[in-house]
């Protein structure tokens, strides 16, 4: 397997060819989780935000984590140490982009938390400074191994006596994960060269191909990217794409770059309403949601593919 695919960001980041360059062999995952149905919420949550001081080895990992909570008010501002609602929640990782944080990508984490996912985000140690020299960081692993990380810290509080969060944490369904450029690499890593198992959906925005997909990963796929993207390139997104089996879908935003659909601007209301209900599908096994995708993707400047069986 190679764990460094294409010289797509060498011009505007600055790595070599020869850091990034590989070679293509797609495998089929062994075989694919589905979850078993059953009702997902169908009101909007007020949202809840607890501080977490995690670390792998010597990495801190600040992590906050967003959910759906009892107290507050749906659409208002994340209330500190809120107490969770009521309800078993599955859990779907949110991880940034090169100089950002949590609250910076609020605009893809704030809806799953308020359609009813438990949503950690960590602040990760190098790459949330903006320096671009600190992004191999995502080409060496260690991005995609913070994240396992904090799903495994995640999860563990399911069966912590006496946290907020104990028996309201979805443990069978599998878990998301979702990241936009860095992110979203740091996200594909997961399906490929550093592979984590017990993810079920994945959605790299804005990402680029960083191995050949995981024997051991089975997990339904939806990339999101710009076709004008001019860091991250389209091409690259559309070959991680290809190499994955199904069940995958690919959102493209025509003559858009590489993150205005990540805000409130071109076709953002496609992007979070295409996102949730793959997350909705994926993680709730809930079929109106996954029936809605095309509907839910449609623009006159958007195309919606996928292969869903």
């Amino acid at each position: 397997m190679s764990i460094r695919r294409r010289a797509v960001l060498g011009s505007v980041l600055g790595l070599s060819a020869a850091a990034v360059t590989g070679t293509a062999a797609a495998a089929q995952p062994s075989g694919r989780r589905i979850a078993t149905p059953r009702q997902a919420p169908s009101q909007q949550f007020a949202i809840g935000v607890r501080e977490f001081q995690w670390s792998r080895g010597s990495r801190q990992l600040t992590t906050r984590i967003f959910y759906p909570a009892a107290t507050g008010f749906p659409g208002g501002e994340p209330v500190a140490d809120a107490p969770i609602a009521d309800g078993v929640f599955p859990v779907v990782e949110f991880s940034h982009g090169l100089g950002g944080n949590p609250e910076s990508y609020a605009p893809l984490i704030r809806p799953l938390a308020e359609a009813g996912f438990i949503v950690p985000a960590p602040v990760f140690p190098t790459t949330s400074t903006g320096t671009e020299g600190n992004i191999q960081d995502v080409y060496n692993g260690n991005q995609s191994m913070d994240v396992s990380e904090v799903l495994t810290q995640t999860l563990a509080l399911n069966d912590a006596g006496g946290d907020p969060f104990a028996g309201h944490i979805d443990t069978a369904a599998g878990v998301g994960v979702a990241g936009h450029s860095l992110g979203g690499m740091t996200t594909h890593g997961l399906l490929t060269a550093w592979p984590d198992d017990r993810i079920a959906a994945a959605v790299p925005f804005a990402c680029v191909d960083m191995g050949n997909p995981a024997s051991n990963v089975s997990a339904n796929v939806l990339f999101v990217h710009g076709d004008q993207d001019p860091i991250c390139q389209y091409s690259s997104a559309r070959q991680a794409y290809e190499e994955l089996p199904a069940p995958k879908g690919f959102l493209t935003h025509l003559g858009t770059g590489h993150d205005e659909y990540i805000w409130s601007g071109v076709n953002h209301t496609q992007t979070v309403a295409t996102y949730v209900d793959w997350m909705r599908w994926s993680l709730y096994g809930d079929t109106a949601a996954r029936d809605r995708l095309p509907s839910d993707a449609a623009a006159p400047t958007t195309v919606w593919e996928s292969v869903l069986e």
